[in-house]
């Protein structure tokens, strides 16, 4: 298995887990298998940098004098906002050359600002999708899922989500068993699939100002299966179905049909993920009556059917 260089780019005002979290999945992937990963850090000059966070990381050396890496990792961070126009330059000549371009949250934004995301599908971190979207037009900019892969192309939202990504680029390049033991070591799940949102539907909607509005949103989050219709919801919040529906999008950002649909996809995906139970019992359970409801709605948000999500992310039995 012939070994991959690995070069992750530093900077002023890089964010440090963006940097140390794919790179303790890659580092610990190289232990597991040797051989397999030659893992390199460059700054622009070779000297360190400071993180937002105030730690200080040296470099093994100067961004100029490494040559064409295999993967190439750009993260994220403050320093992203105003970067030196060297950095951009050298990521408009270099990155073409890498066989895999790998970036973490706002990292997403050096590669726009190079032209390499430009026709390709991408994520960053969700605070930074709008700015992304409207300053580079030519990105097609998709907030939802933690990760994007778009040909040799990988992006990914914030933090967490590029140790996700790192185990899913260590899973393709050797087999599952390793980034499965590489994730046990770091008491991290592999099971987050790319299309997974970076939000529950919880936290994507905002909380409504009105008591009752919130209520209602609790009443869906904790009764998936019950009667959702905006009749019934527009009851329980004592307004009429039309105020109902327009207080609820203006208060929270989406429809109250979208709001239910991601909270029993979401429900339906736990019960897969963490249960025992049935197929057509998790329909039921999830509100969705039938099987084949369910199967649609999985098929048209995640592009799996139930069955085959269940047997990629439930955890296998202890032996």
């Amino acid at each position: 298995m012939p070994q991959r260089t690995l070069l992750l780019v530093l900077f002023d005002g890089v964010q440090s887990l963006d940097v140390t979290g794919p790179l303790e999945v890659f580092a610990g992937a190289e232990r597991h298998t040797p051989g397999t990963y030659r893992i390199r850090t460059a700054s622009l000059d070779g000297g360190p940098v400071r993180a937002s966070s105030g730690l200080t990381l040296v470099p093994d050396g100067a961004l100029t004098e490494v040559p064409d890496p295999h993967t190439l990792l750009v993260p994220g961070g403050e320093g992203t906002r105003s970067p030196d126009p060297r950095l951009t330059e050298w990521l408009r000549a270099r990155g073409p050359r890498a066989r895999r371009l790998v970036s973490v949250c706002t990292g997403a934004v050096l590669l726009a600002a190079a032209g390499l995301l430009d026709g390709r599908r991408a994520t960053t971190h969700w605070a930074h999708c709008d700015t992304l979207a409207r300053d580079h037009p030519a990105v097609r900019v998709d907030p939802e899922p933690i990760y994007v892969r778009d040909g040799h192309v990988s992006t990914s939202a914030g933090v967490t989500s590029g140790i996700d990504l790192a185990l899913a680029l260590v899973e393709e390049d050797l087999d599952r068993d390793v980034a499965l033991t590489v994730a046990r070591h770091l008491v991290v799940f592999l099971r987050r699939p790319g299309n997974q949102a970076q939000f529950s539907a919880q936290l994507a909607a905002q909380t409504a100002r009105r008591a009752p509005l919130r209520e209602v949103q609790r009443w869906i989050s904790e009764h998936p299966a019950g009667d959702l219709t905006v009749d019934s919801l527009a009851a329980r919040a004592r307004l009429s179905p039309r105020h109902f529906a327009r207080a609820f999008r203006d208060e929270t950002g989406t429809t109250p049909g979208r709001y239910v649909d991601r909270v029993r996809l979401e429900h339906a995906r736990r019960l897969l993920e963490d249960s025992t139970d049935g197929i057509e019992e998790i329909s039921r359970a999830s509100g969705y009556g039938t099987p084949e409801a369910m199967r649609r709605a999985f098929v048209r948000t995640l592009g799996t059917p139930p069955a085959e999500y269940r047997r990629r992310f439930h955890p296998a039995p202890a032996h």
